[in-house]
């Protein structure tokens, strides 16, 4: 027989508790300095309780990851279904919304840009998965872009999204935005690229 409605209510109630309980944990302790007691103690729950939702703590951070990057992709996905067919604005409306996600203070986000996959050994495979599935977005909008042929697309990539994901160390706000953040990166790289391409053009 089906749990009442009530039930289920709660019982994703004290769920949705747990991940974001955790979240906050991951992001200030990182993975391997939260317990499962820390997570059930702030979450006003035994250990016990908590493993009714979770089989581990593994699948906890699982949870968390995959929340992180709902939220990160369904930003972008939806910058880019706003954007104009211009390779270098489709990447920069992404940036803009990858950014403006991580900065707003998701600790959801926070885990995806801070845990280390290899941190969690028993879920790592899981956790390489999901990043992939968001990264496949900037390898199809890096792919689009009118880049010099000596340049290495997939280093193009993972220095943009590294430099991204470092931006929460850094960033305060007030002084900039996100999207001005994302104008100043996209600048800068297009800029440098468009010098080595005529550099090629001059040689040829």
């Amino acid at each position: 027989m089906p749990a009442p409605a009530t039930t289920r209510t709660q019982a994703n109630n004290r769920r949705e508790l747990v991940l974001e309980t955790a979240a906050g944990f991951f992001v200030r302790k990182g993975f391997n300095g939260t317990s499962i007691r820390d997570i059930a103690k702030a979450a006003g729950m035994l250990p016990g309780s908590l493993y009714y939702h979770f089989p581990s703590k593994e699948a906890v951070l699982v949870a968390v990851f995959e929340e992180g990057v709902r939220r990160i992709s369904q930003a972008v996905d939806s910058a880019l279904a706003d954007c104009q067919d211009d390779a270098w604005l489709r990447l920069q409306a992404a940036c803009t919304a990858h950014l403006a996600t991580l900065l707003e203070g998701s600790d959801f986000a926070h885990v995806v840009v801070r845990v280390v996959p290899r941190d969690a050994p028993g879920a790592e495979t899981e956790l390489v998965t999901l990043r992939n599935a968001y990264e496949a977005r900037f390898i199809t909008l890096v792919k689009d872009l009118p880049l010099p042929p000596e340049t290495d697309p997939s280093l193009f990539r993972l220095m943009l999204i590294g430099a991204m994901n470092h931006a929460p160390l850094w960033y305060r706000e007030g002084r900039h935005t996100p999207a001005d953040l994302a104008d100043q990166f996209i600048a800068n790289l297009r800029q440098t690229q468009e010098i080595d391409i005529t550099h090629v053009k001059e040689k040829t």
